[in-house]
């Protein structure tokens, strides 16, 4: 019999929403074996704060403020102008409650820190943490870094049923939209809510693109094409080169190497790969940028590995994966704020303009729209 993984997880979603807790109780005694409250005690938040060396919170606090500082210069202001005397623009208001998934495979602090972050700055209100515990609880690094963002709401709570909890306020109070990356279950769960919540993206399997000439260092370039295929058997790793040497040298499982007779050429596979990261190690790195057209983020020089960036840089690793680059990007604050249209006319900009308002209508065919227009005097 194929397993037909959309169907298994519609099933699973659809139970829960019939079933409410129970089934999301049934569910995490399968998948987790967890039987006990959801909700995380304030007690366990001061039992992993006691569990994190001292040299480690440090780390935490400074690359946390590492995040800050380059997410606060995002946060749009408010977009409004005059015309005759009437008052238009846009404006920006912050979504009031967020789920963040964290995984729970290996501890990843870190997304939680790239999600939590922007939406701290973005002002949300309101921010859900969800994570399948191991042996009845929740890694500490995790709840130490929710405990510094002044996040409370953390749920022991993974896979489908953590998505079906926070989509449909099983639990828990509905979130309006979720963020975080997961298994392929999550994934699609995630897929499958969309239109109930908001999601950030269907993140897939991690990425990464070299782009690289002959004054590349050879280890360097090795070294940061295995650290993305480190994620997991189905990672991505491609090495665009101009250099027989390196190609040769990078021949590696799991690499894709690509001999380009030059760098324009490089730069032209690299946009239809749309690779989720992307490092240019070359001479003049910076003359390649103007040439990228897709890519989630782009790295460049030798001190610019993606580990790096997963971790301390201060720039995003939420990216989009799977080609995705072509139409998406990178997480901002801005995934985590509302655009809202504004318009306050005057008299007399209305009485002077809506005859186009009118015949438009006219054309349309519909009479209610013109007569809103026509019978204001």
């Amino acid at each position: 019999m194929v397993f037909k993984l959309e169907s298994y997880v519609a099933e699973i979603l659809e139970d829960i929403k019939k079933r409410g807790i129970e089934a999301v109780r049934e569910y995490s005694r399968k998948f987790d074996g967890y039987d006990g409250a959801f909700l995380v005690e304030e007690e366990e938040f001061e039992e992993a704060e006691g569990l994190i060396p001292e040299e480690d919170k440090r780390i935490i606090a400074k690359t946390i403020e590492r995040i800050r500082e380059y997410h606060e210069k995002q946060l749009e202001k408010d977009k409004l102008y005059i015309k005759n005397a009437s008052l238009y623009g846009i404006i920006y208001r912050p979504i009031r409650r967020v789920g963040i998934y964290v995984p729970g495979g290996k501890p990843l602090p870190s997304s939680l820190i790239m999600t939590g972050v922007p939406a701290k700055i973005a002002g949300v209100r309101e921010i859900v943490v969800t994570i399948p515990p191991k042996e009845g609880k929740v890694n500490p690094y995790v709840l130490y870094v929710a405990k510094l963002l002044g996040i409370k709401e953390v749920y022991k709570l993974g896979g489908i049923q953590a998505i079906g909890a926070m989509a449909y306020g099983i639990g828990m109070e509905k979130v309006d939209k979720i963020f975080g990356p997961g298994n392929r279950f999550v994934n699609e769960a995630k897929r499958q809510v969309f239109g109930a919540v908001g999601i950030d993206s269907l993140a897939g399997p991690s990425e990464i693109a070299v782009i690289a000439d002959e004054s590349a260092n050879k280890d360097y370039v090795l070294a940061d094409l295995l650290s993305q295929l480190e994620h997991g058997k189905d990672s991505k790793a491609w090495l665009l080169t101009t250099s027989k040497e390196l190609a040769e040298y990078c021949s590696r499982e799991g690499v894709e190497v690509v001999l380009c007779e030059n760098l324009e050429k490089c730069a032209k596979k690299a946009n239809e790969i749309a690779p989720e990261h992307l490092e240019i190690l070359t001479e003049e790195p910076l003359k390649l940028v103007d040439l990228i057209e897709n890519a989630g983020a782009i790295y460049l020089g030798e001190y610019t590995p993606v580990p790096a960036a997963d971790y301390f840089l201060g720039v995003n690793h939420v990216l989009p994966t799977g080609g995705a680059a072509k139409f998406s990007g990178v997480l901002t604050v801005m995934d985590f704020m509302k655009r809202i249209s504004l318009a306050y006319v005057s008299r007399e900009e209305f009485l002077a303009e809506r005859y186009l308002g009118i015949r438009l209508a006219e054309i349309e065919g519909m009479e209610e729209h013109k007569r809103s227009m026509e019978v204001r005097r």
